[in-house]
């Protein structure tokens, strides 16, 4: 009992510094892929889990959605210096309503399959080309990473999230393939997407002469190498601490309700959702209890800038201080 005792308190630890440190240390959450391979790493060892099996789980499931990253990024660079001239000929064509929609729409169902980032970096482009007011601008933003982290899900490849949790649920008892998470979520993940874009189709262009939001600078090749390198490690130390934190998931979060640890992981907005899908989820809980915990995660990714991969990435490059995305992300995502 004393073991089993100082098993569950060392994760215990290590989860409370996992879930904690990237929001109060900056170096930290500069540096998050090594810092939760480490943990990863610690995790396994304290739960005595390693095995060949994990060994290769780890390296084998972050292949697709690094390799995913890696051609959508390359195919971005080709697209980047087109998207400005789309983006006026669309506004003079079809008006403000029309192309709010069609981003929100289109890069949330895209997202899916050239990857929350990609979409992310084009969503910051064509916000760049917009030159609207800022404040205005910031709404639109937040409403299109709503859209990005929500459609993202429905496949492994769209962002880490949906990988960590496929990979989790792929045997016994789900045998979660390629569409599981489409299947289990797209019934709600694709209305609110089309209610997102329905939502900005009717916003309107203010009145001119305030600043506006303009991305920081064009990728070369190695930031695009680079980002891919981090995908793959990054999911890699996602794997390690879904296995390492096994016993006290299983202890403790499986007897909690469904609607429980729904509202659990909306309050959880200042957390990565990826790290904590990795953190809760086994394949021991009932199908509707891994409904709402990833209906949670989903819903409080765009609340704040920490929440998912998107955010970071357009506040990151258009320069979104975290007040200004908290002051409209917070309120428009509590239900």
């Amino acid at each position: 009992m004393d073991k089993e005792y100082f098993i569950l308190g060392g994760l215990a630890t290590v989860m409370a510094v996992v879930l904690l440190a990237p929001f109060f240390s900056k170096k930290v959450e500069e540096e998050l892929e090594a810092f939760l391979f480490i943990m990863g790493i610690v995790s396994v060892s304290i739960s005595k889990l390693w095995s060949w099996h994990l060994v290769h789980e780890a390296l084998v499931e972050p292949i697709k959605i690094s390799i995913a990253v890696l051609i959508a990024g390359l195919g971005f660079r080709v697209i980047r210096p087109k998207i400005r001239q789309w983006t006026s000929l669309a506004v003079r064509k079809l008006g403000y309503g029309a192309v709010f929609f069609i981003l929100v729409v289109g890069l949330g169902l895209l997202s899916s399959v050239i990857t929350a980032i990609i979409a992310a970096l084009i969503l910051a482009e064509v916000m760049s080309a917009l030159k609207l007011a800022r404040h205005f601008e910031i709404k639109i933003v937040i409403i299109a990473c709503f859209s990005i982290g929500l459609g993202a899900v429905l496949t492994p490849l769209g962002e880490p999230l949906a990988t960590i949790a496929v990979a989790k649920l792929k045997g016994e008892p789900y045998h979660a393939d390629f569409f599981f998470l489409a299947k289990l979520l797209g019934i709600w993940v694709i209305p609110l997407v089309l209610g997102l874009g329905a939502w900005t189709a009717f916003y309107r262009n203010p009145a001119g002469g305030e600043p506006t939001l303009t991305e920081d600078k064009a990728e070369n090749y190695f930031d695009v190498t680079l980002r891919a390198g981090k995908v793959y490690l990054f999911v890699m130390a996602l794997v390690l601490l879904g296995t390492g934190f096994l016993p006290i998931v299983e202890k403790y979060l499986v007897s909690i309700s469904a609607h429980a640890l729904y509202w659990i992981n909306i309050v959880s907005a200042v957390l990565d959702n990826a790290t904590v899908t990795a953190a809760e989820m086994t394949p021991a809980m009932p199908l509707e209890t891994i409904k709402e915990l990833l209906l949670g995660l989903l819903i409080a990714g765009g609340m704040l800038i920490p929440s998912n991969i998107p955010n970071i990435i357009c506040a990151g490059k258009l320069s979104i201080k975290s007040k200004e995305w908290a002051k409209f992300g917070v309120p428009s995502a509590l239900p």
